[in-house]
């Protein structure tokens, strides 16, 4: 029996069925679980309530009514992704096989080659000939393996975009996206394979997309954003008069761009009429996009896109148990992010923890006491050795700070 309960009624032995409110307020890696120490009562704190399961763990004293599922919930169970499993209750994160700095070094020269195999694509592309991507599964292949080492670094290293690049860079960084959250659902490799190719072809259509309004510095007008909205089906029609690309990337292509409330284009699918693979690319593609230097902006601070696109996955943009996934595969304050730690300093995110979304390695680099530049120093937030933690995100801008990459890049 389903029950929803004030958090003050939680106690160890109970089955917590789901966390009620935002899902970005608690740092478990799944969303069902059984209260085994007080250690997971006092991080469940934050929230309100909570729904217990009462035939997997302990009811409260005294029995109450059962409760009357809400409308939000009704709805997420009436219309689930049936094409995704259950993430298993036990689930951790994706194992490592080497650490973040090792892998830094191979995805760096995995993304410098993928820089001219996407170019030489989209120019092909441009010219008029036949689009071959049989010379792309090798690249999809090479980002496969490297996010099976280590999803962050290539996930990261993708992020480091030039303007003048981005249009064949986003390719990159969306394909290795697309893998490391097709892992994270536990699709098989041969779906995630598929997965990784639709990430690279998904905005093939650009390059057919005037150069003036492509790269314009500027906000676009009505009439050249209805041109820019044609990319998915101009990208659609080349894969298919190219043959060898698979359904998935296909429907990725031209579908990347459709929201689960049905105000996406080009055709304005809504909730299931949209496939499982382009609601991820939904995700992945605008993930990169507003955390990328674009001609006409700077991109966003990590954390604060993925605080964005949480309001957006409510608002009907994406799916929400799709971006929920999302950002468990990348952390609720991915590498790059700038934050504010309980003790006043100031640090960078280096790498996710193995045990919690609010714990991840941190370079501290300021103090906000003094407001004075401090000696570098990396902190495990989830090693047991520290009581520092994670209050606030901040933007670097605010702060005034120019390159807070180089505090989570390879050290020398």
């Amino acid at each position: 029996m389903l029950r929803k309960i004030p958090i003050q009624q939680l106690r160890i032995g109970m089955f917590v069925h789901e966390v009620c409110g935002s899902w970005l307020d608690h740092p478990f890696w799944r969303s069902s679980f059984k209260v085994q120490d007080a250690r997971q009562l006092k991080q469940l704190a934050v929230v309100r309530e909570v729904i217990i399961d009462t035939a997997k763990g302990l009811d409260v004293d005294a029995p109450s009514a059962p409760m009357e599922l809400m409308d939000d919930i009704e709805v997420s169970a009436a219309a689930p992704v049936v094409e995704v499993m259950d993430l298993p209750e036990d689930e951790a994160p994706l194992a490592l096989s080497v650490s973040f700095q090792q892998e830094l070094v191979r995805a760096s020269r995995i993304v410098e080659q993928s820089r001219g195999a996407m170019k030489s694509m989209f120019n092909d592309a441009r010219l008029g000939k036949a689009v071959d991507t049989e010379h792309c599964l090798p690249l999809v292949d090479d980002i496969t393996q490297s996010v099976s080492r280590n999803p962050g670094a290539i996930v990261s290293l993708a992020r480091l975009k030039t303007s003048d690049d981005y249009t064949y860079m986003h390719s990159v960084a969306v394909c290795a996206l697309m893998v490391s959250l097709a892992k994270h659902l536990h699709l098989n490799e041969a779906d995630t394979r598929e997965a990784g190719l639709a990430g690279l072809v998904h905005d093939l259509g650009k390059a057919l997309m005037p150069l003036e309004v492509l790269n314009k510095p500027g906000a676009l007008t009505p009439a050249e954003f209805a041109i820019m909205k044609g990319h998915p089906e101009a990208g659609h029609r080349m894969l298919v008069e190219g043959n060898g690309v698979g359904p998935i990337p296909l429907d990725v292509c031209l579908h990347h761009h459709e929201k689960v409330n049905g105000k996406g284009y080009p055709h304005g699918l809504k909730g299931d009429e949209i496939s499982l693979f382009s609601k991820m690319g939904a995700v992945c593609d605008v993930y990169d996009a507003i955390t990328s230097n674009r001609p006409y902006k700077a991109g966003w601070d990590p954390a604060e896109s993925i605080q964005k696109m949480a309001q957006w996955a409510k608002d009907g943009h994406f799916d929400e148990r799709i971006f929920q996934a999302f950002v468990k595969s990348i952390g609720i304050y991915p590498t790059g992010s700038l934050v504010k730690l309980k003790s006043g300093r100031l640090g960078v995110v280096v790498e996710q923890g193995s045990k919690s979304l609010l714990s991840p390695m941190v370079r501290v680099f300021f103090s906000t006491k003094s407001n004075e530049p401090i000696t570098p120093q990396l902190i495990d937030l989830g090693d047991g050795s520290t009581t520092d933690q994670i209050i606030s995100r901040e933007s670097p801008a605010t702060w005034g700070f120019k390159n807070i990459d180089q505090f989570w890049m390879p050290q020398a």
